[in-house]
């Protein structure tokens, strides 16, 4: 099993647990180059709001899309298009990625910006 395998199987696992609690879900997807966040409805069939440092209103304010400070803009605007959208409260979909780093940046700016999960 190499290492996109072994995220992938935790990936599932999270998945099936947040899957049985009926609620939407905050995702989170890393590369080197950038970081993705969508809120996905409680079914999993439909993307409600997206956010990423691939957008062009925010590829304007960084030099680099794969760093903490490109992470924490990203959990700020998932936070605002959700508010606006109507979604107070998420579960946390980590994709299988460590919570460190990047991932714990996002995912601090949006509680922060107030998301709740």
């Amino acid at each position: 099993m190499d290492k996109k395998e072994a995220r992938l199987r935790r990936a599932r696992k999270t998945r099936a647990k947040i899957a049985q609690l009926k609620v939407a879900r905050l995702t989170v997807h890393r590369s080197n180059c950038h970081i993705y966040a969508q809120i996905v409805d409680a079914s999993g069939g439909r993307v409600l709001v997206s956010a990423s440092t691939a957008e062009t209103e925010v590829r304007k304010d960084l030099t680099n899309g794969g760093n903490i400070s490109a992470a924490v803009i990203v959990g700020k605007r998932i936070a605002e298009k959700a508010k606006s959208a109507g979604i107070e409260q998420v579960a946390f979909d980590r994709s299988g990625f460590k919570y460190h780093g990047r991932i714990k940046a996002l995912a601090d700016a949006a509680r922060e910006n107030g998301l709740v999960f």
